[in-house]
């Protein structure tokens, strides 16, 4: 399946694409608020394990409803070094069909691989390591 565009902003006021990671592997995963138990445990999960992907040349950005500033205090917070993307309208939450807690791993050519529903945020970052070092995730 083709990964839906998206143009959002991030906690930064800087406009993100889906095209703006062409060539590269993507994992956006989809969380439903800022500041939350579950939310903050996944982001900091993520934090704490960005060099097992960056390592592997994936970028992981994070789509919530919360605004930019919510955002913004959110990333700051809990020193998150990846984009989280504002989808106030949730336009791209309704294409991806994301309600909730999932996660999308979307390869060079924009096609999705792998699809996580209702993830557990505590266990979730561990997992996609873990099907990575199985290659569960064709990279």
């Amino acid at each position: 399946m083709v990964a839906p565009d998206f143009t959002l902003f991030d906690q930064n006021n800087v406009i993100h694409s889906l095209s703006d990671y062409k060539g590269k592997w993507l994992i956006v995963y989809f969380y439903p608020k800022d500041q939350t138990p579950g939310c903050i445990k996944e982001a900091c999960s993520f934090r704490d394990q960005i060099s097992e992907f960056t390592k592997r040349n994936i970028a992981v950005v994070g789509i919530s409803k919360d605004s930019v500033a919510s955002h913004q205090k959110f990333a700051d917070k809990y020193h998150l070094p990846f984009p989280l993307l504002s989808d106030e309208k949730a336009d791209v939450i309704k294409a991806y069909g994301a309600w909730g807690r999932n996660t999308y791993v979307i390869n060079p050519q924009r096609e999705i691989v792998k699809t996580y529903k209702g993830v557990n945020p505590l266990t979730h970052v561990s997992q996609i390591l873990k099907d990575l070092r199985l290659k569960l995730i064709p990279l």
